[in-house]
């Protein structure tokens, strides 16, 4: 794999980290809405904040490929 297709993948990788932090933030104010407005369904609830989980740990793996491992 060359430079320049490497920067091309982590260009990807940035935007799609982009992506799932903004998704991330949506279900945040979604499940905070419902939570409020009192009458929540809880197994949608329930739904939302398994999927918020689900994003947040595809974004530290997304993270942790973006970040290099440096040794000090």
């Amino acid at each position: 794999m060359n430079a320049s297709s490497k920067l091309e993948n982590l260009e990807v990788l940035r935007i799609e980290l982009g992506v799932l932090r903004r998704e991330h933030r949506d279900l945040d104010e979604a499940i905070h809405a419902m939570e409020t407005a009192g009458r929540s369904d809880q197994l949608t609830l329930r739904r939302l904040k398994k999927q918020k989980l689900a994003l947040k740990d595809r974004i530290a793996r997304l993270e942790d490929q973006i970040t290099p491992d440096i040794i000090a």
